[in-house]
């Protein structure tokens, strides 16, 4: 790490490989494809009428996955110039989906590019499911 600092690198990838490695005269600047398949993951689920990322599907159920795992659900395929995405989405019950879809494409892609300066050309959606809300059944009064 201190001949890293000393030689002017610096690896954010934490053992992963790498997305994106940028020359400057400073050094040189990696972003792992972990970290892209996070912004994309979490400019995914900013979206209203996304309920979450699907893990995949496992024996026929898709997991809904939350916050904890943003990079999950998410597929990319990097460059030294360019991304592509995949995004495998639980939609709520209700949302129009392709106008969700259209969001999701757009969001994500303004994400990618501010945040890493990839040019992002694809961003696929894949729809694994809906989710319905819960039905609460109402409490009935303990005294009438």
């Amino acid at each position: 790490m201190a001949e890293e600092l000393a030689s002017g690198r610096v690896t954010m990838d934490g053992g992963e490989p790498m997305a994106q490695t940028e020359r400057a005269e400073l050094g040189e600047l990696h972003i792992a494809n972990e970290v892209v398949a996070i912004i994309a993951g979490l400019a995914a689920t900013e979206v209203q009428g996304v309920a979450g990322m699907s893990g995949g599907i496992a024996g026929g159920i898709a997991e809904v996955l939350g916050r904890k795992n943003l990079s999950k659900g998410v597929k990319v395929a990097v460059g030294n110039e360019e991304a592509a995405v995949d995004l495998f989405l639980i939609i709520e019950y209700g949302a129009r989906i392709p106008e969700v879809a259209a969001q999701v494409q757009e969001n994500v892609k303004r994400a990618i590019e501010s945040m890493t300066g990839l040019r992002v050309v694809e961003v696929s959606i894949h729809v694994q499911g809906v989710h319905f809300p819960e039905e609460r059944p109402e409490e009935s009064p303990r005294v009438r």
